[in-house]
């Protein structure tokens, strides 16, 4: 990548960082990265995806694979603390994730195929919505327009504080841990705080619930037994002094390496809330949100990004066990083979969603040369037009 390129390709992500959309509302960034790809030739520009998604095609014209490189589109809801001239201008939102930096190296993959194309098949660079709230992937797939780009290949990153600049680090096997939001709503009845016998108040319930649920995911070594329970909100009545509570609604967020472990964990957690809403006699609603299934590297995949790395002579090390993040890329490996790998932020880099959080520049030309790298590993080299 020439200095001219990488400056160009700062600044584009400076520009997108300044105007983060959180997910299902990418509109204006979907708008964006769809004329960066017509700018860059696309043979075709393919736009509204399973809500804001874009998917830029680069044909060789010849009988081939099919290789995506995905990426996401969305921020979070998070007020960014940052003294950068380029920091959020839209209030309580920001790109504190690095999803600015993911897209600005699948860009970085189409400046390079402006001017060439694989030797066969084709490239599909997807900008996917919704990532944060795992429905993103989903609903891309299933769109109708998948199927005319439905990859025979797909690769993504995440970038990854903690682990030093640069480095790569490629899980075999189970990549992202499976995850889900629970949210329990318990209903009694309220009454006077004069006399709160009269009511049904679910303060106790609510008290019990919260550290046992808690106990019972610990954590500890990611195999298929893990299982993390992490409470994440709380809240009991309205706040006055006068009304004695009749609702309470508890967060908790249940995390584990395999899907048939999940299973378990909201069956026995649902079983548990159950007994204690029944004993205190309150009523009991559950719903899921924000569900992840677990991600899995494909090990054919994972061969191509380590032979790509080994090439461009970066440090890439090879884990059995996954990360505790979510994913929905994992979604992909259900119809292609998929790897995602992890692109080091730096050592004592903030961590992801923190509001300090910024996508550190240099990694731009790594992860682009990354994706380049597995792309001709795949269809061939990669041909002037």
């Amino acid at each position: 990548m020439t200095p001219d390129t990488l400056a160009q390709l700062t600044r584009l992500r400076h520009e997108l960082h300044q105007y983060p959309e959180i997910s299902g509302q990418e509109e204006q960034t979907a708008a964006r990265i769809a004329d960066e790809l017509r700018a860059r030739g696309a043979d075709q520009v393919l736009t509204g995806i399973g809500g804001h998604g874009v998917a830029g095609v680069f044909d060789s014209g010849q009988a081939g694979p099919t290789v995506a490189i995905r990426c996401e589109l969305d921020g979070l809801p998070i007020q960014e603390i940052s003294a950068a001239d380029y920091a959020s201008r839209v209030p309580g939102k920001g790109h504190l994730c690095g999803h600015d930096g993911h897209m600005t190296m699948v860009l970085g993959v189409a400046e390079h195929l402006a001017q060439t194309r694989p030797e066969t098949g084709r490239v599909v660079l997807i900008f996917q919505p919704a990532e944060e709230t795992g429905q993103g992937a989903i609903a891309f797939r299933a769109d109708p327009t998948f199927a005319e780009i439905a990859p025979d290949f797909v690769f993504a990153l995440h970038n990854l504080p903690g682990l030093a600049q640069g480095n790569v680090l490629l899980c075999q096997g189970p990549a992202n841990c499976a995850s889900r939001g629970m949210k329990i709503v318990l209903t009694g009845k309220t009454s006077h705080a004069a006399a709160p016998q009269d009511g049904i108040s679910p303060a106790e319930a609510l008290a019990t619930l919260m550290p046992q649920l808690a106990e019972m995911g610990k954590g500890g070594t990611l195999d298929a037994k893990f299982a993390l329970t992490t409470v994440t909100h709380a809240s009991l009545g309205e706040p006055t002094f006068g009304v004695a509570p009749g609702q309470a609604e508890l967060w908790v967020t249940l995390r584990t390496v395999a899907d048939a472990r999940m299973q378990d964990l909201m069956n026995e957690a649902e079983a548990f809330v159950a007994r204690v809403a029944s004993d205190q006699g309150l009523g009991c609603e559950i719903v899921y949100e924000d569900v992840f299934e677990a991600c899995a590297n494909a090990p054919e995949t994972v061969d191509i990004l380590s032979r790509s790395c080994a090439a461009m002579g970066m440090p890439c090390e090879l884990t059995p066990s996954p990360q505790k993040f979510s994913e929905d890329f994992g979604q992909f490996g259900k119809g292609a083979k998929s790897a995602m790998f992890w692109l080091g932020s730096g050592v004592d880099h903030p961590q992801l969603h923190n509001p300090d959080y910024d996508f550190p520049d240099a990694l731009i030309p790594v992860g682009t040369g990354v994706f380049l790298a597995a792309i001709q590993r795949v269809l061939g080299p990669l041909n002037p037009r």
